[in-house]
């Protein structure tokens, strides 16, 4: 009997045993105790959204010939253009066309019928792409930063003093506490050790921009000695022709043709005057619809006043659901024009 009350004690103080044992283990320990919320991360910024001008040269890359696209260079970028040799024996000369603010060197208007259709006839053409302006350029959204929700804290009670590893009133745990303000970080310190940092080169209005892009144009059909070279700008492309002409004047640009010819929305000098100080052959494209006629009206008088050796204007009419036809309307005269030109 004894031997059993023995053996029931034995057991009772073992099963209290475990389970002292397991309350043991569901409590947390101090060292396994949640640290307070970190920060949220940073929004990761997004990536600038291509150009216009970019997404339309990689369109066409993928759609003409190999060979057609080329890339030429300034000094700050590299562009594309669409070059089509002359489908005769003996070229006439080449035409680099500039075409309007928005529009791909293969504009299905006006830029890319004579692009395509000027080399049957004897011209090389350089079709360029040019950066569009600050009005159609798309701009990355950056996601506004929510900043952190933090939870309240509660009043702590006034006899009590806060432990040794508890967080901070800014809510950092005392190893996480920002360095003292006398102790540099290690980029400043190698910052001020160094050399001072060179600032970077301001970037390029539009107008340099395409100037620098017509540069380039020039310096490479240059190479092929061309008799003739003659510069197109269609819209504000026929702006940028003019302006480039009137300030760089070179001496191997004979000729400028405009079609349907604009200004940019901020312009140094109207058009008008700009027109009136060249003396190269100028001829004046436009069709006969809206404030054309007006705009038109203006260079002509300009270019009497102006007395303008060999300016000549057409008018043409639009002809509305027949596209083609009217496009090859303008190639007609254009061509028709270049021929008169000797």
């Amino acid at each position: 009997m004894t031997h059993f009350r023995h053996a029931t004690r034995a057991l009772v103080l073992y099963l209290a045993a475990l389970a002292l044992t397991a309350n043991a283990a569901d409590q947390p320990s101090d060292e396994q105790a949640p640290a307070p919320d970190a920060a949220p991360a940073a929004p990761a910024e997004r990536p600038g959204l291509p150009s216009r001008s970019e997404v339309m040269a990689s369109d066409l890359l993928r759609q003409l010939p190999v060979g057609e696209v080329i890339e030429l260079k300034t000094g700050t970028e590299t562009f594309s253009a669409l070059w089509r040799p002359a489908n005769v024996g003996a070229p006439k000369g080449v035409l680099i066309l500039l075409p309007d603010d928005g529009e791909s060197p293969d504009w299905p208007r006006g830029i890319g019928p004579l692009r395509r259709q000027l080399p049957d006839h004897g011209w090389h053409t350089l079709s360029l792409s040019l950066p569009e302006s600050e009005r159609i350029t798309p701009t990355a959204v950056t996601p506004r930063e929510t900043p952190p929700t933090e939870a309240p804290t509660p009043e702590p009670e006034a006899e009590a003093e806060p432990s040794e590893g508890a967080p901070s009133e800014a809510g950092y745990l005392p190893e996480q506490t920002a360095p003292a303000a006398s102790e540099p970080d290690e980029e400043g310190s190698a910052q001020q050790e160094g050399e001072a940092p060179v600032s970077a080169p301001a970037p390029l209005d539009l107008a340099e921009r395409i100037d620098a892009r017509i540069e380039a144009a020039l310096a490479h059909i240059r190479t092929s000695q061309p008799d003739v070279i003659v510069m197109l700008g269609q819209g504000t492309g026929a702006y940028w022709a003019a302006r480039y002409l009137q300030q760089a004047n070179p001496g191997d640009v004979s000729r400028l043709i405009l079609v349907q010819p604009k200004e940019p929305a901020a312009t140094e000098e109207p058009l008008v005057q700009r027109l009136g100080t060249l003396k190269i052959a100028i001829g004046d494209f436009y069709f006969r619809t809206g404030s054309s006629v007006a705009s038109a009206r203006a260079r002509l008088d300009e270019s009497r006043r102006s007395r303008h050796p060999a300016y000549q204007q057409v008018g043409l009419q639009a002809i509305e659901g027949d596209r083609q036809a009217e496009q090859e309307r303008l190639v007609r005269r254009v061509r028709g024009w270049l021929d008169r030109q000797g």
